[in-house]
């Protein structure tokens, strides 16, 4: 195995692709490259996250839960934390600040526009 890319569903990505942005995140690939969008890739850094619309799964994969959010949390490594955390707590929703964990890392959450939870960490 070589790396992960989560692929998260989501209803609105437009809206997505604009919150992410908020976040640092590039857009890559979209499918289609034009219009009604159903898939983007993003990346920032070493991160890539792969979105795509509820809609656009059709009968596919019916495994898939077609609601917001997930049982799942998306821990990110990251570089000078704090400067992004001053960067974006306003502009997001902070449901944990920032704080430093008893292993070490210093860390914050934050819950995004689809319900999905972020935790960002930096070994200090």
């Amino acid at each position: 195995m070589q790396s992960i890319s989560p692929n998260i569903y989501v209803k609105d990505l437009p809206a997505t692709i604009d919150y992410y942005k908020q976040l640092g995140f590039e857009v890559t690939v979209t499918v289609p490259e034009t219009g009604d969008l159903i898939f983007a890739m993003m990346v920032c850094g070493s991160v890539t996250f792969m979105f795509q619309t509820f809609d656009s799964l059709g009968k596919e994969l019916p495994e898939v839960s077609r609601k917001d959010g997930g049982s799942l949390l998306l821990y990110i490594q990251i570089k000078d934390i704090r400067k992004f955390h001053e960067r974006i707590k306003d502009k997001v929703n902070v449901i944990k600040g920032l704080e430093k964990t008893f292993y070490g890392a210093t860390e914050f959450s934050i819950l995004d526009l689809n319900n999905y939870v972020l935790t960002f960490a930096e070994d200090e």
